[in-house]
C-alpha cells in the first residue's frame, strides 16, 4: 500500500507544480500579447523592463534553420518524455529531484504550446535586463521554470553522484581492510 501512496504523492506534486507553472505561463503570455507593443520596452512593477518579443530560436534567442520550428517541437516532445521517465524512476522522497523535473517539464510544455500554436515563436516579454556587463535576454515564466528546475536538477544529480562515490570509496576501504587482517 505504501507504494501506491508514494505514486499518488509523486503524481500530485507533478500535476500541481506543472499546473501552476502552465497557468502562470499562459496567463502572463496572454497579458503580454494584449498589453505590450511589440519590440518597445515599458517598465513594470519595480522597474522590471517588459518587451514583447517572439523567439523563433532556442535559448537566449539563438537562431535555428527554417525547419527549426518542427525540429524544436520534436525535441521538446522528446525532452518531456525523458523528463517523465526520470520522474517515474525518481525516489518518492527526493523532493528536490521531483520538483526540479516538474519545473523543467512545465517550462518545456509552456514553450512547446507556443511553438505548436503558431509560427511566430515563443512569446517572451520580461527583459532585457541590464546586468552592467551585458543585457540578459528577454524571457518568460516557462523560461524561469526551466532555469530554476535545471539548476536544482543539476544539484540533485551532483549530490547523488557524490553519495555514490562516497559509498564506492567506503566499500573499497572496507574490502581492503577485510583482506588486510
Amino acid at each position: 500500500m505504501r507504494g501506491a501512496v508514494a505514486v499518488k504523492q509523486k503524481l500530485g506534486l507533478a500535476l500541481g507544480l506543472v499546473g501552476v507553472i502552465l497557468i502562470a505561463d499562459v496567463v502572463t503570455k496572454r497579458w503580454a500579447l494584449a498589453a505590450l507593443p511589440h519590440g518597445a520596452t515599458e517598465f513594470g512593477l519595480g522597474g522590471v523592463p517588459l518587451t514583447l518579443a517572439f523567439n523563433k530560436g532556442i535559448a537566449f534567442g539563438l537562431d535555428i534553420p527554417a525547419a527549426g520550428r518542427w525540429i524544436l517541437i520534436g525535441a521538446s516532445i522528446f525532452v518531456v518524455i525523458m523528463l517523465a521517465a526520470m520522474y517515474r524512476t525518481a525516489h518518492p522522497g527526493d523532493h528536490v529531484r521531483l520538483g526540479s523535473l516538474s519545473l523543467v517539464g512545465a517550462g518545456a510544455i509552456g514553450n512547446l504550446i507556443d511553438r505548436v500554436r503558431w509560427d511566430r515563436g515563443v512569446v517572451d516579454f520580461i527583459g532585457p535586463i541590464d546586468l552592467g556587463f551585458m543585457h540578459w535576454p528577454i524571457f518568460n515564466v516557462a523560461d524561469m521554470a526551466i532555469t530554476v528546475g535545471a539548476t536544482f536538477l543539476a544539484i540533485s544529480l551532483w549530490r547523488e553522484g557524490s553519495r555514490v562515490n562516497a559509498m564506492a570509496i567506503e566499500a573499497e576501504t572496507a574490502a581492503v581492510t577485510d583482506t588486510g587482517d
